[in-house]
């Protein structure tokens, strides 16, 4: 089980990206880190991968330079410093942003092998499938009855089937699992 660091002295965001970090990634194991010397005082080279704070990276460069792979430098909002081969999270952008960025930031990690996904996971028929690939893509039931030439009542029957066999209620969830059983890539979204 990989466990991953969140460094950074704002709890609130510490909190939410845990959670959203183990909604991408279930099988991580998050820590919560507020300063740089309580990091220091665990083990840190037991960690997979540093959601560092921009503050926190700047002040302390040196060693997560020697950790460049492993850092994920949280940044918030559009202004942020040119960081020349590392990899960022905008941290200022809605909850939907955040997973897709986290998928993508996974994916170019832990590219997903093609042959182990299975395309009728769970019992999804190929136009349940459909439905579920338009709702990550961010399509409404109006739109996807329109795209896919059904009626508005059938697209809800197939929402209802797909919430059924997965047992994920959200949109965020839908297009969680729609990446993970390969199904759309976070790219698409």
């Amino acid at each position: 089980m990989p466990e991953l660091a969140i460094v950074d002295s704002n709890t609130l965001c510490s909190i939410g990206l845990s959670s959203l970090i183990t909604e991408v990634m279930p099988e991580a194991s998050v820590r919560i880190f507020h300063t740089f010397s309580d990091l220091i005082c665990d083990t840190p080279d037991s960690y997979y991968h540093f959601f560092v704070s921009s503050q926190i990276y700047f002040e302390h460069t040196p060693f997560f330079l020697e950790r460049k792979q492993r850092c994920i430098i949280l940044v918030q909002g559009d202004d942020i410093p040119q960081l020349t081969g590392l990899h960022t999270l905008n941290t200022n952008q809605d909850e939907q942003h955040i997973i897709t960025s986290l998928y993508k930031l996974h994916q170019y990690g832990h590219p997903i092998k093609k042959e182990t996904i299975n395309k009728e996971s769970n019992g999804l028929s190929s136009r349940e499938i459909e439905v579920l690939t338009l709702i990550a893509k961010g399509y409404i039931n109006k739109e996807i009855a329109e795209k896919l030439n059904i009626s508005l009542t059938t697209v809800i029957t197939h929402r209802k089937n797909i919430i059924e066999k997965t047992g994920i209620k959200s949109v965020s969830g839908l297009t969680i699992y729609s990446i993970m059983q390969g199904h759309i890539e976070a790219d698409a979204i």
